[in-house]
């Protein structure tokens, strides 16, 4: 729906890594022809390097380096004096280091050889490992070629130095995202099949990781600052990263080790909610695959989204200059576009889960409010997908467009932030955190309210409005009994998707740090890190949404039933007696009179009817 109106724009993303010739070429694959460049649309497939033929004298103008470039296949290793040392170059190596329409065998008789020839002598050179360029060796040349290629990268704007770490680091992004997928799959298994000793390993894990992955943060911060070069503007840019990352992870370890310290005591309760969990899942298998074609519609939108980002981000049109060669201009408001399509992976992403969320309410209300538990019903997740798009498209387009809002000015306050922060206003940084953290806050109880609004459409059939406003009727009318037995729980899957991102993190720390130059890696990494939490709570929001669907239908079962003969429970004594014990054990002293929670008059405890 979303994705149909995205625009892909002219250009090709490899230009900012693979690199390209004078004359259009795209090093490393192969090309289309440019009207009006005889040179162009050449197949460069063996040819990924990037030479220049007059490398020991660039200058560089306008982000333009003044210097015919060609695509070669081998950089060359040793001196070249003379025409016949290219000559010779180019037959034993295939790599032809003189303009493409000189024919080799012309080097050496051509008039005109010297103009079509790099500047002799040839210094030898080696291929740079990010941008693919033949370096010089020659200490004189190597001096001004990094003078020009760092003056290059500082020019470049923030998006593009972006777009340029994340092609450099793409196949460790895709790496990284495969672990992250694989530390769910486990988590998965583990809350299948928990036990006291598993939620311990947990937690003992999720606090080594955190403490450790805080620890590599700040460490890697004072490396880098501390390191013999700063020139680089991607090398700023990394220091100041890190240290927000720091920041950040030290502050989120704070809290959830005070957080664990106070709920510690509620720990076997939790072993004990998901066990009823497991229960109720045990019932609808595959339930736990769906987490799986959540995860492969969501790889598919990113693989797309990232391709039209790193577009958007070269889109230029072709400008032909002097002797047929190619110059690529950026299209003017190109920059808002990419605004829009940033706002488009949250809303589109969002999306994806809130459908997600609702086939599994849909499958786990059709399964509680069935009378016969021996008997359940047949197909509930195929039912409810169909369900979903035949009738209630519309609450989870709301309900996903509503989190996006909110997503908007946390992301218009980091940018002030960031502003802010040369201005040195502790005010305004005061008032920035504060609005920052409120808006944070509405976010999530807003993910809440829409998860219950989501199970009752579920229920009802009504539409988003309509729902959200009985969800939060029958909340606030339950709230004390409810809110009690979902934190933990909601806690520890919390955790669950902490241990994702902090090992996953970790190992894109390690990664990412052996290619520091010229790359904002960084950056990446936070992408590495945001790809790891959406990928966990995919998995997780299965036993995620089951918690909260199963006590908001028990709810609804206490509001419209009271265990009689005429108006049986749809609950099963199990979870019956585990909600009275929940409520004991938050009220400390007796219960409360409350109808469910309460012996009646003969006492005789009530009993649900299965």
């Amino acid at each position: 729906m979303f994705i149909t109106g995205y625009a892909v724009m002219a250009g090709a993303a490899e230009r900012l890594v693979l690199g390209y010739d004078s004359f259009g070429n795209i090093c490393g694959r192969k090309n289309s022809p440019v009207k009006g460049a005889p040179l162009s649309g050449q197949d460069m497939t063996n040819k990924k390097y990037v030479f220049f033929l007059n490398s020991c004298n660039l200058e560089m103008q306008s982000l333009k380096i003044s210097s015919i470039s060609l695509c070669v296949s081998s950089c060359p290793q040793e001196q070249l004096s003379s025409l016949e040392d290219l000559q010779s170059f180019a037959r034993n190596n295939g790599s032809y280091l003189c303009v493409y329409n000189l024919n080799v065998s012309s080097y050496t008789l051509n008039p005109k050889a010297p103009e079509l020839c790099p500047t002799l002598p040839v210094p030898p050179s080696k291929s740079f490992p990010l941008f693919n360029r033949c370096v010089p060796q020659n200490p004189e040349c190597y001096s001004n070629y990094a003078s020009v290629l760092i003056n290059m990268v500082n020019e470049m704007d923030a998006l593009h130095r972006i777009l340029a770490g994340i092609l450099a680091g793409r196949d460790t992004v895709i790496g990284l995202s495969v672990l992250s997928l694989a530390f769910s799959f486990i988590l998965v298994l583990t809350f299948r099949f928990i036990r006291t000793l598993l939620v311990h390993t947990l937690i003992a894990l999720v606090v080594f990781g955190l403490l450790f992955v805080s620890g590599v943060l700040w460490w890697l911060y004072y490396d880098y600052r501390n390191g013999p070069s700063t020139e680089l503007e991607t090398e700023k840019e990394n220091i100041r990263f890190l240290l927000g990352y720091a920041i950040f992870s030290t502050v989120v370890t704070v809290v959830l080790l005070s957080l664990m310290l106070v709920l510690r005591k509620r720990l076997q309760f939790t072993v004990q909610l998901f066990q009823i969990v497991n229960k109720i899942i045990s019932r609808i298998p595959f339930l736990l695959f769906q987490p799986l074609w959540s995860f492969l519609i969501l790889v598919v939108f990113w693989v797309f989204w990232i391709a039209v980002l790193l577009s958007l981000g070269t889109a230029g049109t072709a400008q032909i200059t002097s002797g047929g060669q190619v110059e690529y201009r950026a299209l003017s408001g190109i920059h808002y576009m990419a605004w829009y399509h940033f706002v488009g992976l949250i809303w589109t992403s969002e999306f994806i889960l809130a459908c997600q969320q609702m086939t599994i309410a849909g499958a786990l209300v059709t399964c509680y409010f069935n009378r016969n538990k021996n008997s359940p019903p047949r197909h509930p997740v195929l039912s409810s997908i169909s369900v979903l798009f035949c009738y209630h498209l519309g609450t989870v387009v709301k309900g996903s467009f509503l989190i996006t809002i909110l997503r908007i000015p946390r992301i218009f306050l980091l940018y002030l932030y960031n502003f802010l922060k040369q201005k040195e206003s502790a005010c305004a940084k005061c008032l920035f955190k504060c609005c920052f953290c409120w808006f944070w806050c509405l976010e999530r109880c807003l993910r809440y309210f829409n998860q219950h609004a989501y199970t009752t459409t579920a229920i009802n059939g009504t539409n988003f409005c309509t729902s959200a406003k009985d969800a939060v009727f029958i909340l606030a009318k339950n709230s004390a009994k409810l809110a009690s037995i979902t934190c933990f729980g909601s806690f520890i899957l919390f955790l669950g998707k902490v241990f994702v991102v902090c090992f996953t993190v970790f190992g894109g720390l390690m990664a990412f740090n052996y290619h520091r130059e010229l790359q904002a890696w960084v950056v990446p990494l936070l992408l590495v890190g945001f790809f790891a939490y959406v990928v966990s709570h995919s998995f997780l929001s299965v036993f995620e949404v089951t918690v909260d669907v199963l006590f908001l239908c028990f709810a609804i079962d206490i509001e419209t039933n009271d265990g009689s003969a005429e108006k049986p429970y749809f609950m099963d004594q199990e979870l019956l007696t585990f909600v009275n014990q929940s409520n004991k054990l938050t009220e400390g002293q007796k219960h409360r009179s409350m109808k469910p929670f309460q012996d009646n008059e003969d006492g005789t405890e009530l009993q649900p009817m299965t």
